[in-house]
């Protein structure tokens, strides 16, 4: 299967149709105000309680943009850090990488001691460029869909493992073609450095779900790593996880129409 879903198998569907069937035949017939609930409505496996998804915490690599991790090793070899395939990963840092993303190294440090390792003086934009090429590809589509979805009352927000190279890039105008910045689609970006905290760890997802006045029940969280998806499982929200790089918007959209 290219998607994993918590929550979402057709047999849930198909309970969350007769919950609905009996709804209507309980109640008579659906206001409108009850149909424009109903299309927000996505189900637990128990058809016994009915949960509405108003909120979406979205992972960044992987699911808003593609990556591709043997694109930073060469570039990171280029750089002089001869072991970058054993250092850097696509889901996980290590060491002065883990540093960075969890914000105990500031920009500056970091890049003095990754500038150790490759035995030069390294420059902000070359090590920004060797994180960019991480990044493979950004879809339009994807992006066009998170304004459709904002358009509808779902409250967004993005929860990476990143760090200030990559987002110096990812909230600028050079984002798209459309020249729209990553804030621009979100209600909030939740980064990792910023925090001081990563995934899967639960204190980013409790801090997240605080600052944002989050219910856990009412909030899908996306992510292409297993062990994150886990650990937002835990914290009492449902869950989808896509393999990286997977056009999940037809997916996500059946997800949360009518049932």
């Amino acid at each position: 299967m290219i998607a994993k879903i918590d929550g979402f198998s057709e047999k849930s569907m198909a309970c969350g149709r007769k919950c609905h069937e009996k709804y209507k035949i309980s109640h008579g017939f659906l206001s409108q105000s009850s149909r424009e609930i109903i299309n927000s409505l996505s189900l637990n496996v128990n058809c016994s309680t009915l949960i509405m998804i108003k909120n979406i915490i979205f992972d960044f690599g992987g699911v808003i943009v593609d990556i591709d991790r043997s694109n930073a090793v060469q570039a990171f070899v280029k750089l002089g850090l001869a072991n970058a395939d054993r250092i850097l990963d696509s889901y996980h840092q290590t060491g002065i990488f883990l540093s960075l993303e969890d914000g105990s190294l500031s920009e500056l440090s970091y890049r003095e001691k990754l500038g150790k390792l490759c035995g030069r003086t390294l420059t902000y934009e070359e090590v920004k460029q060797a994180w960019l090429a991480f990044i493979s590809g950004v879809s339009l589509q994807k992006l066009r869909f998170l304004e459709i979805l904002r358009s509808k009352g779902y409250h967004l927000y993005v929860l990476s493992n990143t760090n200030p190279y990559v987002m110096d890039w990812a909230d600028s105008l050079d984002f798209t073609t459309e020249r729209k910045p990553l804030s621009y689609y979100f209600d909030k970006l939740y980064l990792s450095y910023r925090m001081g905290c990563t995934k899967p760890g639960e204190e980013i997802f409790r801090k997240t779900l605080d600052d944002a006045g989050l219910i856990p029940q009412e909030t899908l969280f996306i992510d292409d790593s297993l062990a994150n998806v886990n650990a937002g499982k835990r914290m009492g929200m449902e869950i989808y996880q896509p393999e990286s790089g997977y056009d999940w918007t037809t997916t996500l959209s059946e997800m949360l129409q009518r049932v």
